[in-house]
């Protein structure tokens, strides 16, 4: 039950990471990709800490803490300045099949560091998964900006960045808790991006800010992080990283659905056919090992 819910959790934080997509996109022709990184997070952390107080969850140990601060600056600097600024150069649905390598990346990655184990299912899943994406975005494929190859390259270093902090980030969550975990990395990411937004001027736009881009500010923290990364951080806990990163093939999925829902885009066959291979697929690759014996122990039963 466990690793279902797991499972769970991480599908709705790629959801809700899709519909981040958009205000992403919206906020990028105002300012630059770290000022819109430092609203998000910072945001977010500003929201989970309270939260956290409250509980009274279990912060990182001691002897974790340099290397929470370091997936921190990883996951929730690096990969959002990598994110944003793939945007720029690529379209919405090249940079959704680019960050869906992610599963692909986690489960290589994973099993060359002996985070677990590489199993056909898995792979078979992925694939599906992955496959499913470039269906449901197949006419959206066909156009491109000129250079739009550097946004693509920029995205696959998001998802390398991304599934490293899911392998790393995994027993450490487990040693504290997903929201003190979160709060603490994210506050590392944040001041970082802070910081660097202060050093080039990235925050003088704000001045010009209406109210439609502070929503958009205010739903990319509220949403797009606090909720987005404890969900994330949660499912990590619960079950391997490449159950959780095959999620991530459901945000573009998302991210169409309210295209077509805000923005009266068009549904096509395409975008049914995705949906059914996305979830299948997930379905293949986090049901591996399910005949397992009940005594083997957890890390062998991803």
């Amino acid at each position: 039950m466990g690793e279902i819910l797991g499972v769970l959790a991480a599908v709705l934080s790629s959801a809700l990471g899709g519909t981040s997509i958009g205000a992403t996109r919206y906020l990028v022709g105002d300012i630059d990709p770290l000022a819109i990184g430092s609203f998000r997070f910072g945001i977010g952390f500003l929201l989970l800490l309270p939260l956290t107080l409250l509980r009274g969850d279990r912060w990182p140990e001691r002897g974790d803490w340099a290397a929470v601060v370091a997936l921190g600056i990883l996951f929730f600097a690096l990969f959002p300045i990598l994110f944003n600024a793939s945007l720029i150069f690529t379209t919405a649905a090249r940079g959704a099949l680019a960050l869906s390598t992610l599963p692909l990346l986690s489960l290589v990655i994973g099993a060359a560091l002996g985070a677990e184990a590489l199993t056909w299912r898995k792979s078979i899943g992925v694939v599906i998964a992955t496959s499913g994406v470039a269906v449901a975005l197949l006419f959206d494929l066909a156009s491109a900006p000129s250079g739009a190859w550097r946004g693509d390259l920029l995205m696959m270093a998001a998802a390398l960045c991304m599934a490293l902090y899911g392998i790393w980030s995994k027993p450490l969550i487990r040693r504290s808790g997903p929201i003190a975990f979160t709060t603490t990395s994210m506050a590392a990411g944040a001041v970082c991006l802070i910081l660097l937004s202060y050093v080039r001027g990235s925050f003088a736009p704000v001045a010009g800010f209406g109210t439609p881009q502070w929503l958009a500010a205010a739903y990319l923290g509220a949403f797009g992080a606090a909720l987005t990364f404890y969900l994330w951080a949660f499912a990590l806990e619960r079950t391997t990283p490449t159950c959780v990163a095959i999620s991530v093939t459901v945000n573009p999925i998302t991210a169409s659905l309210v295209g077509a829902w805000l923005l009266n885009e068009p549904l096509r066959w395409n975008l049914a056919v995705g949906i059914v291979a996305v979830f299948a697929g997930i379905w293949i690759a986090t049901t591996s090992g399910r005949t397992q014996p009940a005594s083997a122990p957890a890390s062998d039963q991803a």
